[in-house]
């Protein structure tokens, strides 16, 4: 199996947490499938494929880091765009 697939079905997984509502278990499955995607790319050479998986990684983290402490309530409730 490769990584594209394994990626593919955690992609999947946490598509159907999120619809579930367990969000934060969504998001790490998320970042699970971004690594096996990193991975892929790294096995084929794609330089700027692991670059932009990475960048995407990178703010997937911060978002995580920013629910979890409580920051996105005030955007998620807030009629106000800052």
């Amino acid at each position: 199996m490769s990584f594209a697939v394994i990626g593919g079905l955690l992609l999947n997984v946490g598509a159907y947490l999120t619809f579930r509502g367990k969000i934060y278990e969504a998001v790490i499955v998320y970042l699970f499938a971004d690594l096996c995607w990193i991975i892929m790319a790294y096995e084929r050479d794609d330089f700027w494929g692991v670059i932009s998986i990475v960048v995407g990684v990178a703010f997937g983290i911060l978002a995580f880091i920013k629910m979890k402490n409580g920051d996105m309530n005030k955007s998620l409730h807030n009629n106000e765009v800052e």
